[in-house]
């Protein structure tokens, strides 16, 4: 993306932690832009760094043991990573907000709803209480929750996992954001309340002008949300696309191994109708205090050559608008 179009770009970020074990690269080195109205698409399994890199961008990193250690996060001319607390206190909830993967964990079970609601908005916005509670019954209406008056009144045990989803979504755009940023808003969701709230969350996008990241381990979310994907693994960025170049031809043997791990109703089955076993990547992710001197994913992949083992891939371009990090060239 053109960076002078990118309402918010890191560039070579690097947040790590110190364990007993080692220094925990978390991210190492990751750099990507999202635009105004775009959704990209952050991607890939527990422990890649996906999360790390989202909470870094708002210095939610708990210092010790994290420290962001290089780097930067570009928003509106400013460096977030170099600002003081005062004005990283001032982003956050306001001109970037972040939805969390767990409500229940993340909504503060002794303040009513409304209250929860309000709060961000009397603290950026100066709203009194009386401008502040009509804004968050508007805004409980927008998320499309029924009886708004009701539930301003209301405490997040008392909803339904979906509801209470909602509600940080209603959180999250109370003041308008530039950026929300999604982690993971719909894992803890059935299948049908997960597309009313990634359909929710379009709607709000076209509405507002968000620009949107989405970070999540599912492809088809990604597919069904995303305009542009970047696909991590142990820290790093492996590969970047639009979603169509993506799926149409993956450039990195490890999305290859995402997308085949997909179940497919085409394909669940083998020729005399038994069930087929899933296609899965075999291994593990190496430690992130311990990785291989070549490619991280060289072990788990059948592509690997002694170069791969040796040698870190130089993340390129392997097509029009689309980069991977890896030495060998996949067939079509």
């Amino acid at each position: 993306m053109d960076a002078m179009a990118a309402v918010l770009e890191l560039k070579n970020l690097q947040t790590q932690f110190a364990t007993r074990d080692g220094i925990v690269r978390a991210v190492d080195g990751v750099s990507y832009a999202v635009g105004q109205g775009e959704t990209l698409g952050v991607v890939g399994e527990s422990g890649c760094g996906k999360s790390v890199s989202s909470l870094s961008i708002l210095r939610l990193i708990p210092d010790p043991p994290g420290k962001i250690v290089g780097g930067s996060v570009l928003f509106a001319g400013e460096d977030l990573t170099r600002v003081s607390e005062e004005r990283i206190r001032a982003v956050r909830g306001n001109e970037i907000s972040m939805i969390f993967q767990e409500p229940m964990t993340s909504l503060n079970p002794m303040m009513t709803i409304g209250k929860q609601i309000s709060e961000p908005l009397t603290r950026h916005l100066g709203l009194s209480k009386k401008q502040a509670a009509d804004r968050a019954q508007e805004m409980l209406a927008l998320v499309q929750i029924p009886d708004t008056r009701k539930w301003l009144s209301g405490y997040p045990h008392e909803m339904s996992g979906g509801m209470r989803q909602r509600v940080m979504i209603a959180i999250a755009l109370a003041c308008d954001p530039k950026v929300l940023i999604a982690d993971e808003p719909t894992t803890a969701l059935d299948v049908t309340i997960q597309a009313q709230i990634l359909q929710l969350i379009r709607e709000l996008q076209e509405k507002m002008g968000t620009a949107v990241i989405m970070v999540t381990h599912d492809l088809g979310v990604i597919a069904e949300v995303a305009d542009r994907v970047v696909v991590m693994y142990a820290g790093r960025k492996i590969e970047e696309a639009s979603v169509k170049k993506l799926f149409a031809r993956p450039r990195h043997p490890y999305t290859r191994g995402l997308m085949t791990a997909i179940p497919r109703l085409d394909k669940i089955t083998n020729g005399d109708g038994l069930s087929k076993r899933l296609t899965e990547i075999p291994g593990v992710v190496p430690p992130l205090y311990d990785l291989p001197a070549g490619c991280a994913f060289a072990d788990r992949c059948g592509y690997a050559t002694d170069q791969c083992r040796i040698e870190k891939p130089v993340f390129e371009k392997k097509s029009p608008n689309h980069w991977a990090a890896c030495w060998q060239e996949l067939p079509g």
